[in-house]
């Protein structure tokens, strides 16, 4: 074969590239597809893990600030009512979260503390004010009059109960009368496990021989109980402290 009976190799070469684009198999031989995929699954993994951080901050939120202004309001509420109810001559009025008996007043916590007290230690009650524990005295009665309250969140009406001192006031405002107790222990000696229950007893004793109310505190006895750390604990302070006044109220007198 002869130079000129050749075949012309740029007349062949674009048939093989041809042939051979024609021949790739589909899709993106490059693999900008996967990549393009591997981004939006990592986009939305992203924004999955940042919509459930801000769930969780908006959930603690809510326990440390909404649930104290929420508390709030329904404290207001229960006074408003007790103050209604005992001016019609009721002993316990009942409100939308439990049975309101008296408003209970801390000098040390401040001249405007006044915390509704409530039957009962479940969460509506402890949501709306402080508990008086069932099967414990009432006040100004023979026994251990017990209140619970939270130390932080739902309105933390025993937030600052590790501050109390002996010898401070607790005054419990009822109907019948204004009772003012005297602190013979303080907010910081004593912590037990939840499920020792001798301080709800009348007389309470502690099996250790520890911190416990003094023989000359008599037997008209008042008990603080609350959480003893900040965040979730199994344990309890104790505040134990004695009647040293009982004043009837004006209405109750003329009555």
């Amino acid at each position: 074969m002869t130079q000129t009976d050749r075949p012309d190799d740029t007349d062949v070469a674009p048939d093989r590239v041809r042939r051979r684009r024609r021949s790739r198999p589909a899709g993106d031989p490059s693999g900008k597809a996967a990549v393009s995929t591997g981004r939006r699954i990592s986009f939305w993994a992203g924004c999955g893990l940042i919509l459930a951080g801000l769930a969780v901050l908006g959930w603690v939120a809510w326990q440390f600030w909404g649930t104290n202004w929420q508390s709030h309001q329904r404290q207001d509420d229960v006074r408003r009512a007790l103050e209604s109810g005992w001016g019609d001559g009721q002993d316990v009025v009942r409100t939308d979260f439990g049975n309101a008996t008296a408003i209970l007043h801390i000098p040390r916590f401040g001249k405007d503390y006044a915390v509704p007290v409530l039957e009962g230690s479940s969460q509506e009650v402890l949501a709306a004010g402080v508990g008086h524990m069932a099967d414990t005295a009432d006040a100004g009665a023979t026994g251990n009059y017990v209140l619970a309250g939270h130390r932080v969140t739902h309105g933390e009406p025993f937030a600052e109960l590790p501050s109390l001192e002996p010898g401070d006031e607790v005054v419990v405002e009822t109907r019948a009368a204004t009772y003012t107790y005297v602190l013979d222990t303080g907010g910081e000696d004593l912590v037990i496990p939840f499920t020792q229950t001798w301080v709800l007893d009348p007389k309470p004793v502690n099996p250790k021989g520890g911190t416990q109310p003094p023989a000359e505190a008599g037997d008209h006895l008042i008990t603080l109980l609350t959480c003893s750390e900040i965040f979730h604990t199994d344990n309890r302070s104790v505040v134990f402290g004695h009647l040293v006044k009982s004043e009837p109220t004006a209405d109750s007198a003329a009555g």
